[in-house]
């Protein structure tokens, strides 16, 4: 297919590279997964077989494990991605349609929130990337930045709240939390982004018409774009726990913005 010398650039980075031929992919885009076999995680890439993309690794950084791609179709539409390994496992990251980045240090600062960048101001280039420094905690894609002087109404602290991109990725937890405004929406394994009340009373009204085997049981009310805070501690099982000493905003990266990687929401 034409893509056998990516496999070299992915190898810099301590990582394997399975290409394969993907029906359900738009011609000229890619796939692009997180997989695992019996010689553990490897990076997965499907293209469509009819029309595949031109590929190209931008830039590597071999100490750091993390490359960056570009994917350009027939009609000159580009699409990149950093991918590497962050903490204990590897991951893919779509970069915002926009951002013109050529290097992975370009494309981490252009992954980073606004209010982040913002908070960033005046860290060398060493430690504004670190997963903890005076600006910032990071923990995957989630960003925490200390709001210190931040006033709460004690009753309407959440425990254990998870949140979530609203992809059917499994959610980062805070063991407490705080929101403001936001949309109410509801959200199961079939609908991961959440559906409004209206769309929710009509598919519960359909699932009543169905066995019981083939309804909808999983079933959670959440908060979609809301303002949130957390503090304590914030797990997750492909992460180590991390601890919010002080009430922190709770940001979610720029993945949101690519349009390669599908439709993203911050879910509470």
């Amino acid at each position: 297919m034409g893509f056998h010398h990516l496999h070299k650039s992915f190898a810099k980075i301590g990582a394997r590279l399975r290409i394969s031929s993907a029906t359900g992919v738009e011609p000229g885009r890619v796939r692009l997964n997180v997989l695992n076999d019996d010689e553990g995680e490897f990076f997965d890439l499907g293209v469509s077989p009819k029309s595949p993309p031109e590929i190209t690794v931008i830039n590597i950084e071999p100490k750091d494990r993390h490359l960056l791609l570009l994917a350009r179709d027939g009609q000159g539409r580009k699409s990149k991605f950093l991918l590497g390994e962050d903490e204990r496992h590897l991951f893919v990251a779509g970069l915002p349609r926009l951002a013109p980045v050529g290097t992975v240090l370009q494309a981490k600062e252009y992954l980073k929130p606004d209010e982040v960048r913002f908070s960033q101001v005046g860290l060398s280039e060493k430690v504004r990337n670190r997963r903890r420094n005076p600006a910032f905690l990071r923990q995957g894609e989630w960003f925490f930045i200390p709001a210190p002087d931040l006033g709460l109404d004690p009753l309407r602290i959440l425990h254990d709240e998870p949140i979530s991109r609203g992809n059917g990725s499994k959610p980062h937890v805070l063991e407490f939390c705080y929101r403001e405004g936001g949309e109410t929406v509801y959200v199961s394994s079939r609908y991961p982004q959440g559906v409004d009340g209206i769309e929710f009373t009509r598919l519960q009204k359909l699932d009543r018409q169905k066995p019981a085997s083939e309804r909808i049981w999983d079933w959670r009310v959440m908060k979609r774009e809301a303002l949130v805070f957390g503090k304590g501690k914030v797990s997750h099982p492909d992460h180590r726990t991390i601890v919010l000493h002080g009430w922190c905003r709770v940001l979610l990266n720029e993945e949101r913005h690519s349009t390669a990687m599908g439709k993203v929401v911050f879910l509470d």
